[in-house]
């Protein structure tokens, strides 16, 4: 018996290194000699744990559901899919050390995430060195795709393997400014940013558009993403009569920034962009009426291209709501599917021996209906639909107000 089991054992670890080098391992579903499928992983790097969590969990749950919806179509053949998700606690250094454990698995042929700007950062090259593809449903900071010369014109592609469902900054900027300073109505406004990539670019970009428009930034300051207690920073506001304030970051900050700016007595909102549209903001600012947002997209709610993930989502019975990003992030694994798809296609329905490389070359070629509508990317490896929505916080949730494009 034990000499079989030796040599079951070899022959099986002889037929896995074979496999290994499709990037993908074969699993036998059924007995007696059944059909055999080739897995492939897509790996999901977002932060499952901390104060980011209910925006992280968001992402892995629809990430999650775009995986099983593929495997229970057999959407393509011969392939079984499997998510690998990876808590980076909103931290770069982890993000980093995320990114080398999906790259030194060869059955990862695509990742998605991470929520954070600034954690991207540090995951962007080495899968550029890998040729892994990395999609984000959340990251806008424009310099991640085309480079810090962005703001003077000199657009330069930064990485061959980053793309995104989520729009730049540079629109999510220019959005927000036009919709505060024409629809709302506010022509002074005081800026403040955490100091992060996202929450400074966001920041920069509300800034320029804003002051372009004809209005005026009457203060400015940086804050601390950690720091609770703003009363300072709200002391100084309340001197220079500003109408609103803009915040370049997120919703753990922003809740107890504004909260605090009202309990000053300044009955003035508080607007951010997509960071801070999470339903936990209410929940962490009891004085959230009024204040305003954006996101990118419109409301999946709104669309009918959505119905289905709305729906699908709630049978499946996650316990965390698949917040603002859900659908960008089951649009963003989607992609990644439509590219294993045609890379299994194109050489004889079989995954390619370098199946990292061939996902990538077809990444630059998907074109397809998703959740939130056309998914496409340009020569940057930016989403083509610019679509952005306001949205105020009404009997203390967030309710969209309007949506558009911005004109830049």
């Amino acid at each position: 018996m034990r000499q079989r089991s030796l040599i079951a054992i070899t022959a099986a670890l002889a037929a896995g290194s074979l496999t290994l080098t499709a990037c993908g391992s074969r699993d036998n579903n059924g007995s007696g000699g059944g059909s055999s499928k080739t897995t492939v992983v897509i790996g999901v790097d977002a932060p499952l744990t901390g104060d980011l969590s209910a925006l992280g969990l968001g992402i892995r749950n629809s990430a999650d559901l775009a995986v099983k919806t593929a495997n229970k179509q057999g959407f393509v053949k011969g392939i079984e899919f499997k998510l690998e998700p990876l808590d980076d606690q909103a931290q770069p250094s982890v993000g980093q050390a995320n990114a080398q454990k999906f790259i030194s698995n060869n059955q990862v042929l695509g990742v998605v995430g991470p929520l954070n700007s600034s954690v991207s950062q540090s995951m962007q090259k080495p899968f550029n060195d890998a040729g892994l593809v990395q999609i984000s449903p959340a990251n806008t900071g424009t310099e991640l795709t085309q480079g810090a010369g962005w703001k003077t014109g000199n657009r330069v592609r930064q990485f061959k393997t980053f793309f995104r469902t989520a729009t730049t900054d540079e629109i999510q900027g220019a959005f927000a400014a036009e919709y505060l300073y024409s629809k709302a109505g506010k022509k002074k406004v005081y800026l403040i940013d955490d100091q992060k990539t996202y929450g400074a670019g966001l920041a920069a970009s509300f800034k320029t558009n804003f002051t372009k428009l004809g209005g005026t930034i009457v203060g400015s300051d940086h804050v601390n993403p950690d720091d609770r207690d703003f009363n300072s920073v709200v002391a100084k506001i309340k001197q220079t009569g500003a109408q609103a304030v803009y915040y370049g970051g997120e919703y753990p900050a922003a809740a107890p920034l504004s909260q605090q700016l009202k309990d000053s007595g300044q009955n003035i909102p508080l607007m951010g962009g997509d960071g801070i549209v999470s339903g936990d903001y209410p929940k962490l600012n009891k004085k959230a009426e009024g204040d305003l947002g954006t996101s990118v997209g419109k409301p999946v709610e709104q669309l009918a291209s959505a119905k289905q993930f709305i729906a699908d989502y709630k049978a499946a019975g996650y316990k965390d709501a698949y917040e603002v990003y859900g659908g960008l992030t089951y649009d963003a694994t989607w992609a990644v599917i439509e590219a294993v798809k045609l890379a299994v296609e194109g050489n004889n329905g079989k995954l390619p021996s370098d199946g990292r490389k061939a996902v990538l070359d077809a990444m630059s070629k998907i074109k397809f209906d998703g959740v939130t509508g056309t998914i496409s990317f340009d020569q940057f490896g930016d989403t083509t639909n610019h679509t952005m929505t306001a949205y105020k916080i009404k009997n203390n949730a967030w309710a969209p107000e309007y949506s558009g494009a911005p004109k830049i």
